[in-house]
């Protein structure tokens, strides 16, 4: 990719680190997405974890796309506020996390608001409230979900939701333990996805229609778009990339052929030069997210320079070719996992045309605290 189209006229003006969100490119994904799914905005259930921003949440409503997963009850109040008209809280909310999110359907009827629940002793969370709710399945990544091979739990499960009166809306199948870097990831997603499509049908058998069914993070998305039954079922099949959205590191070394775009960069200034093939940044991991490993992040424009175990606020660089930066020198970082460095800002800033457009909340960040 080409670095200098990442430079921002007047960048020397910015305080750094800043988190930089490029528009453009925004679009560009959104429209490389889309292409994926042939056009169909409807299969496309994207995770708000990534987005975080209100902006970026309308951009997406903008294109069509108006359903979507989120983790907290911030991200499902911005996700609302910014016009989504479906959202799934992809996170088994318990005590007073589930009575906000009862508390914000009702206060939204006009929207369809659902979660996940894997247990009978869930139940009760959502009896008498607006909230639709999906069965979490677990498809072998043993974090979340019930066993998946089960059918009869499974059937006996859902009978229980709707005797208790609540709203089914589908089954949900995140596989993110399906790495593109695998060599076996499509036949291990789609030995996955057949065993989906044996429960659904085993539960149509039983009386039990699945309108929906969600699958497949960004890893995971061509493998589920390409599982032709899928496109064949008699219910609605999803998938819920968010990462898609902005792209980082890791995916774009994973998903060289989409043309896909890094629409997030942190911008950071070179402090200091402690030895003569050693700089110094200020994009430490309470900056740019550590979570994915060292280097936790590519400098663009300068393939000599490889990032070290960084602190919470210094970023140490190994020069290993080529020029050294000189204090002062503003860096442009690409992390290797995006979605956590978003939320590592208060504020974005937008880029269009290689210049400042305007600085917004990350609105979606953190948490709500609130007592019910």
């Amino acid at each position: 990719m080409d670095a200098a189209q990442y430079e921002v006229e007047g960048s020397g003006a910015l305080s750094t680190p800043s988190l930089l969100i490029y528009t453009e490119a925004i679009e560009s994904n959104i429209t490389a997405a889309l292409g994926m799914m042939n056009g169909d905005a409807g299969r496309w259930r994207p995770h708000l974890k990534t987005a975080k921003l209100g902006y970026t949440m309308r951009r997406l409503v903008a294109r069509g796309i108006k359903t979507a997963k989120c983790a907290t009850t911030l991200e499902l109040v911005v996700a609302i506020e910014s016009g989504m008209e479906d959202v799934l809280i992809a996170f088994p909310l318990m005590g007073p996390n589930a009575e906000r999110v009862r508390e914000i359907a009702a206060a939204h009827p006009e929207r369809r608001i659902s979660t996940l629940v894997e247990s009978v002793d869930q139940i009760d969370e959502w009896r008498g409230s607006a909230v639709g709710v999906f069965v979490d399945l677990n498809s072998g990544m043993d974090r979340t979900g019930m066993a998946e091979e089960r059918f009869d739990e499974v059937r006996e499960f859902i009978d229980r939701i709707q005797k208790a009166g609540l709203r089914f809306c589908g089954l949900h199948h995140y596989d993110g333990q399906i790495k593109n870097a695998d060599p076996s990831a499509a036949a291990m997603a789609h030995e996955g996805y057949s065993r989906l499509v044996e429960l659904i049908a085993y539960l149509k058998s039983s009386g039990i229609e699945v309108r929906e069914v969600i699958t497949s993070g960004t890893p995971a998305m061509p493998h589920a778009l390409n599982f032709a039954p899928f496109s064949a079922g008699e219910f609605v099949h999803r998938v819920s990339p968010g990462l898609i959205v902005y792209n980082d590191r890791s995916n774009l070394t994973d998903w060289p052929v989409y043309g896909l775009l890094p629409a997030v960069l942190v911008l950071s200034t070179v402090v200091s030069r402690p030895r003569a093939n050693r700089v110094t940044c200020d994009a430490g991991h309470k900056a740019v997210s550590a979570d994915a490993g060292v280097p936790t992040c590519d400098v663009m424009g300068w393939p000599g320079l490889v990032p070290l175990n960084p602190s919470e606020e210094h970023l140490s660089i190994e020069v290993r070719s080529g020029e050294t930066p000189s204090r002062g020198e503003l860096l442009y970082l690409l992390p290797a996992h995006v979605c956590p460095t978003v939320n590592n800002f208060d504020k974005a800033v937008l880029v269009r045309g290689g210049k400042v457009e305007e600085i917004v909340p990350v609105s979606a960040r953190g948490r709500e605290v609130f007592v019910t």
